[in-house]
C-alpha cells in the first residue's frame, strides 16, 4: 500500500495525511528480513523522506518530552513490535533507517500463561539399515499418529507443517485414520489451514477453532501469528520450524490462560532437527537468532532511488537515507535516462520519470516467472530459477495432492506443460557450479588461526543444471539419471570464504585423522557444491570429501544463528581456487546482491564453526548421513563426502 498507493501520490492525494503523521508502527518487524525485508527497509527510507518533506511529527523540541530522542525535526516517531529475536534494536534500526540510539527496548513479558510441557520426539531409525545409519522414519507419519491419538483423547490440537502439500495430505490421512477407529464425528472435525484457501474458508476454520467445533487442524505457518484461535490443548511441530523464534511462536498457540498445554516437536532427519533433539539446551537456553536485512543491496537500490525521485526530488544529502553508494546509483540512473538533473537555488536536484513503482515486485529480485499449465489451466507460477530446478522436462511436480510430470519447458514463452502422472518416484536435479571473486570487500583472520584469512566478497556464481535423478518415493534409492540441456544461470551476490591451511590439507590427504578413506572422484570435476580432484597418488584421505562435507555442515547450521531458511544460502568447495591458489570453501547468499546473511556470518565465523563441529561430533552415524553432512540440495548427489575429514578440518581450524 505504501509502495504502490501512498508514496507515489503523496503530494497530490496524501498531503493531508503526512502533515498530520506523528507515529509509524511497524508490526512483526522480525518478518522483514531477506529479500522482502531489504525491499521494505528501502520503502521505509522513502517514507521517512516524504515525512520530512511535510515536516511530519513537527519539531521534537515541542513535544514536551513525549518523543525524546526517538524523533528528529520533520520526522515521525517509530515504534516496532517483534517476536523475540537476538538483535531487536539493531534490526529495527536497519528496517526503518532510524539510528539505533533512538530506540528503547521493551522486553518484559507480563502475559498470563500456564505450564507448557515440551516433548521432543525423535522418530526411530529404519530397522533395515541398522542403528547408526542416520535414516529415520518419516516425521510426518509420526506426527500424524500423535495427532490422531491426541484428538481421540479429546484434546484440541494444531499441527504446524512445513508446506501446504504436507498440511493438506496429512489432514486427509488423519481424518481417514480416525474413521478407521470409528471416530466419525471427530474425523469431520479435522481440517487443513493454509494461505491459499479462500477468505471465507479461512474464517470458517478460525471460527471452528474458537468455538471448539474443529477438533484438530494441520496448518502451515499461516496460523502462527495474527489469528485468534482461542487456546489449544496441544501443538505439534512437524519438524523443527527452522528457528528457535518460530518454534516458540508456534508453541505459544497452545494454552488457555493459565491452563496447562502440551507442545511436541517431532524431528526430521536433517542436521538442524537432529542437532536440536540431541542438544535440547540449544533450544531452551540459547539466545534467539539474529534477523538480517540488507538495505544496501545494489540490485534493489536503483529501483527504490528511482521511485524516490518520482515521489520527491533527490538532493545530494539523500545519501543519509540510501547509503554511501547513493552518488553512483544516481549517476547510473541519470545515464540510463531515468533521472533528469536540474540546478536550483538550493543546489543540484534530480527528478524521476517513468513508473518505477509498478516495475518492482517487493517480494523478489527477479520478476521473471514461468507458468505451470496442466490441460490448459495455470496451476502455479514459479520464478525462472525455481522452474529450472522444479519444472524441467521430466520433473515430478506435486500440487494440491496431485502428481504431475513436466513434459516441456519453454523459457522464451514462460510456460511449462504438465501432465497428470501416478509415478511412484520423485526427481532431484544435478548441477555444476563455479564461483568467480569479483572484489574482496573485507578481510579478517580466523580468531583461532591467525594464518587463515576469512574474506567477505562480491562474487558471481554460475550454475549449469546437467541432469536429474529419479529416486524411489519410499526408500529414496536412486533409480536412474537423465541428462538435461538447460541454459546456464548466473548470480551476482555476496559470499564469505576462507582457505584451508597446508598442514590440515596434508593431514587429511594422508588420512592422519584415523578415518577410513572416502570415496574417490575424477580430476577437475566441477560438482554442484564442490570442485573435486583425486588428490596425489598414494593419498589415503579424501580431502575433497572433507571440505565438501564441512561446507554442507556449516551451511546447514546457518539457520541456527540467523533467521533464514536452508535454501537462502549456498556453497562451493574446491581443492584449488584460481583466486586464492589454495583449497577454499565459499558460502554465498542465494539472492542477487546478497541479503546480509554471509556478511553476518563473516563476522561470526568462529561461533558458526564451533556450532557446526558440535553438530558433527554429536551425530553417531558411521560415515555421514542426512543428520550431519548430506544435503538434499547438493547438485553432485552428495559425493564425495568425508564426515571424519570434516571433523578433523573444523577441529584444526578451531585450534582444539
Amino acid at each position: 500500500m505504501l509502495h504502490y498507493g501512498i508514496l507515489p501520490h503523496a503530494h497530490r492525494l496524501w498531503d493531508w495525511f503526512f502533515q498530520r503523521l506523528e507515529t509509524v508502527v511497524v508490526d512483526e518487524v522480525h518478518g522483514y528480513r531477506g529479500v522482502f525485508g531489504s525491499h521494505v527497509s528501502l520503502v521505509m527510507r522513502r517514507l521517512q523522506r516524504i515525512a520530512e518533506r511535510f515536516d511530519a511529527g513537527g519539531d521534537s523540541s515541542e513535544s514536551n518530552g513525549r518523543r525524546g530522542d526517538n524523533a528528529t525535526a520533520g520526522g515521525p516517531e517509530w515504534v516496532c513490535c517483534s517476536a523475540t529475536i537476538g538483535n531487536p534494536v539493531e534490526h529495527a534500526a536497519a528496517v526503518t533507517g532510524q539510528p539505533e540510539p533512538s530506540f528503547v527496548l521493551v522486553d518484559e513479558d507480563a502475559s498470563a500463561s500456564g505450564p507448557r510441557h515440551w516433548l521432543l520426539w525423535n522418530p526411530p531409525e529404519y530397522d533395515g539399515d541398522g542403528w547408526g545409519s542416520g535414516r529415520r522414519k518419516s516425521n510426518h507419519v509420526e506426527t500424524k499418529q500423535l495427532f490422531v491419538d491426541l484428538v481421540e483423547r479429546g484434546l484440541q490440537t494444531v499441527v504446524f507443517a512445513g508446506s501446504r502439500q504436507t498440511a493438506e495430505r496429512y489432514a486427509s490421512d488423519s481424518a481417514d485414520e480416525l474413521r478407521k477407529r470409528g471416530e466419525h464425528d471427530l474425523a469431520d472435525g479435522v481440517g487443513a489451514y493454509q494461505a491459499a484457501l479462500t477468505d471465507d474458508r479461512r474464517r470458517e476454520l478460525e471460527q471452528g477453532l474458537q468455538s471448539g467445533d474443529l477438533r484438530g487442524v494441520w496448518s502451515t505457518s499461516a496460523l502462527e501469528l495474527g489469528v485468534d484461535v482461542g487456546g489449544l490443548d496441544a501443538v505439534l511441530l512437524d519438524g523443527y520450524p527452522g528457528t528457535r523464534m518460530r518454534a516458540f511462536q508456534q508453541a505459544g498457540r497452545a494454552g488457555r490462560g493459565t491452563d496447562p498445554a502440551l507442545v511436541a516437536l517431532v524431528g526430521g532427519e536433517d542436521q538442524l532437527d537432529q542437532y536440536v533433539l540431541r542438544n535440547p539446551d540449544a533450544l531452551f537456553e540459547t539466545g534467539a537468532e539474529q534477523a538480517v536485512t540488507n538495505p544496501e543491496n545494489e540490485q534493489l537500490l536503483p529501483g527504490h532511488v528511482h521511485a524516490a525521485a518520482c515521489e520527491n526530488w533527490l538532493s545530494p544529502d539523500d545519501d543519509r537515507h540510501f547509503g554511501e553508494t547513493f552518488p553512483d546509483v544516481v549517476s547510473g540512473l541519470e545515464s540510463a535516462g531515468k533521472l533528469d538533473r536540474r540546478q536550483t537555488d538550493q543546489g543540484m536536484r534530480w527528478l524521476g520519470n517513468g513508473s518505477p513503482h509498478h516495475e518492482m515486485n517487493l517480494r523478489t529480485v527477479d520478476d521473471g516467472e514461468v507458468k505451470l499449465v496442466a490441460k490448459g489451466d495455470v496451476i502455479a507460477k514459479l520464478s525462472v530459477e525455481d522452474a529450472l530446478r522444479d519444472a524441467h522436462p521430466g520433473a515430478i511436480y506435486h500440487h494440491q495432492g496431485r502428481r504431475y510430470e513436466v513434459t516441456d519447458l519453454d523459457l522464451n514463452a514462460g510456460v511449462a506443460e504438465l501432465d497428470r502422472t501416478w509415478a511412484d518416484y520423485f526427481t532431484r536435479v544435478l548441477h555444476d557450479k563455479t564461483i568467480t571473486v569479483e572484489a574482496d570487500l573485507a578481510e579478517r583472520r580466523l580468531p583461532t588461526r591467525e594464518d587463515v584469512p576469512v574474506r567477505f566478497a562480491s562474487v558471481t556464481m554460475r550454475k549449469q543444471i546437467t541432469g536429474y535423478e529419479r529416486r524411489d518415493g519410499s526408500s529414496g534409492e536412486v533409480l536412474g539419471q537423465r541428462s538435461l540441456d538447460l541454459p546456464e544461470t548466473t548470480l551476482e551476490t555476496k559470499a564469505l570464504y576462507h582457505t584451508v591451511p597446508s598442514d590440515l590439507e596434508r593431514e587429511i590427504r594422508q588420512g592422519a585423522y584415523g578415518a577410513e578413506s572416502g570415496s574417490e572422484s575424477g580430476d577437475g570435476v566441477q560438482s554442484g557444491d564442490a570442485v573435486t580432484d583425486g588428490g596425489d597418488a598414494g593419498d589415503d584421505g579424501d580431502f575433497p570429501g572433507a571440505i565438501h562435507a564441512a561446507e554442507h555442515a556449516m551451511i546447514s547450521m546457518f539457520p541456527f544463528e540467523y533467521l533464514c531458511d536452508r535454501g537462502d544460502i549456498g556453497g562451493l568447495s574446491t581443492p584449488r581456487h584460481p583466486h586464492t591458489g589454495e583449497p577454499t570453501i565459499f558460502i554465498y547468499d542465494g539472492y542477487p546482491g546478497g541479503i546480509g546473511l554471509t556478511r553476518a556470518g563473516y563476522h561470526d565465523i568462529g561461533p558458526l564453526m564451533d556450532t557446526t563441529l558440535s553438530m558433527l561430533t554429536a551425530c553417531d552415524c558411521a560415515d555421514g548421513c542426512p543428520a550431519c553432512v548430506q544435503s538434499p540440495h547438493c547438485g553432485n548427489a552428495n559425493d564425495p563426502l568425508d564426515k571424519h575429514g570434516a571433523i578433523h578440518l573444523l577441529d584444526g581450524l578451531l585450534n582444539r
